[in-house]
């Protein structure tokens, strides 16, 4: 067996919220401290993109460098601590059916899309601007993106340090489950990305269910 593979004992009809996003669109999820969240990749390879909030104090946000730098690891996977520009834990990893998700790759967005793919894709859906459009309706604003996540996605670093996508390791169903360790608002960009193999050239849903402790 995997060791950085663990199914969940929680069981779907108890969640007590149940949402299905769709993808291109984007949701802000509060968590009280303690709750339990399972992200799904509903069809498979679909990357979901995710910003992370201290819910008391939007200052405090999710840090890729005191994430990645706490546990020597550019992957978030089972057990991975989530820590935010305060160095406080946000998040913890406990349980996973995919395996590895990318802390390096950028969302998508428009400015990005025209450097990669030519400026015919300048105007297509961008992570980027569906978390600017999500965040304005809290009160926030494009000041206040930060580092973002990309569950079901794996970005490789070579010995050059190029980064490449790698397709198809995620699957219908696949899952994570992480526990809120503070009060947290999870803003996830279900990636409408089209020119690259993040989401197998097919964006779809993806599924978010919340359990109490």
């Amino acid at each position: 067996m995997n060791s950085k593979l663990l199914e969940s004992p929680r069981r779907v009809e108890d969640a007590v919220s149940d949402v299905t996003v769709l993808a291109g669109d984007g949701y802000m999820l509060p968590l009280k401290k303690g709750q339990i969240l399972r992200l799904v990749d509903v069809e498979g390879n679909q990357s979901g993109d995710v910003q992370i909030y201290n819910a008391n104090d939007p200052t405090e946000r999710y840090n890729a460098n005191n994430t990645i730098t706490a546990q020597a690891n550019t992957m978030i996977e089972l057990g991975t601590v989530i820590r935010s520009n305060c160095g406080n834990a946000m998040l913890t990893v406990i349980a996973d059916t995919c395996g590895e998700h990318d802390t390096l790759g950028s969302g998508c967005s428009a400015e990005g899309n025209v450097v990669r793919y030519t400026n015919k894709t300048r105007y297509m859906h961008s992570c980027r601007d569906t978390f600017v459009r999500t965040l304005e309706n809290y009160g926030l604003s494009k000041r206040d993106q930060t580092c973002n996540l990309n569950f079901f996605t794996k970005v490789i670093l070579d010995d050059k340090g190029r980064l490449e996508f790698a397709d198809g390791i995620s699957g219908p169903g696949k899952y994570i489950e992480l526990r809120a360790d503070m009060d947290v608002l999870f803003l996830l960009s279900d990636c409408s990305q089209l020119n690259n193999p993040c989401n197998d050239y097919n964006p779809t849903p993806i599924r978010l269910l919340v359990f109490d402790k």
